[in-house]
């Protein structure tokens, strides 16, 4: 993920994103991970933000969510649904991999289908260990990931370990 995809394949993706959300609500998945209301979440490699939205929901007016994404469209799509939904509780953070946010912070990370395309993968999930707070939360799915390859390139640098698995994603605690 050295750069961002075209503006015309983003919008493809995103469109493919809104038949997913139908057939799988983002809300069913984050149910799974234990989001409560005044959390603060960062949906790392946001996309069109339909985990952002969601989540914003659940953390609600106490809580915040900072969407992270590299492709500018992304972002842009991220601020209009939360406009158009009046949330006021998302960030965008326009980044391939600094979050920019304080060490300790984050209660929980969304990294969705994203891992597969990482230049780094390494760094970024020090700079995810180094924001999150002790016990901290680590939901990781990514569908072009194998369960064996999932487990070893998640733990093998000790900062995550396996909580559980969900029916939807894998719960990793900040070790």
């Amino acid at each position: 993920m050295d750069r961002p995809m075209s503006n015309l394949h983003f919008k493809l993706m995103s469109f493919e994103f809104k038949f997913r959300d139908l057939f799988l609500p983002p809300k069913k998945k984050l149910n799974e991970v234990g989001i409560r209301p005044g959390f603060h979440i960062l949906d790392y490699g946001c996309g069109p933000g339909s985990y952002s939205i969601a989540a914003a929901e659940l953390v609600g007016n106490s809580g915040k969510v900072y969407a992270l994404d590299m492709h500018p469209l992304a972002l842009r799509l991220v601020q209009k649904a939360a406009s158009r939904k009046g949330l006021r509780n998302i960030e965008t953070i326009c980044s391939d991999r600094p979050t920019g946010l304080e060490d300790n912070t984050i209660d929980v990370i969304l990294l969705y289908d994203t891992y597969h395309e990482l230049s780094d993968p390494d760094r970024v999930l020090e700079e995810l260990h180094r924001i999150t707070k002790p016990h901290s939360v680590l939901s990781f799915s990514d569908h072009h990931m194998k369960e064996d390859e999932i487990l070893s390139e998640i733990t093998k640098t000790n900062l995550f370990a396996l909580s559980r698995k969900g029916k939807m994603s894998y719960l990793f605690l900040k070790a």
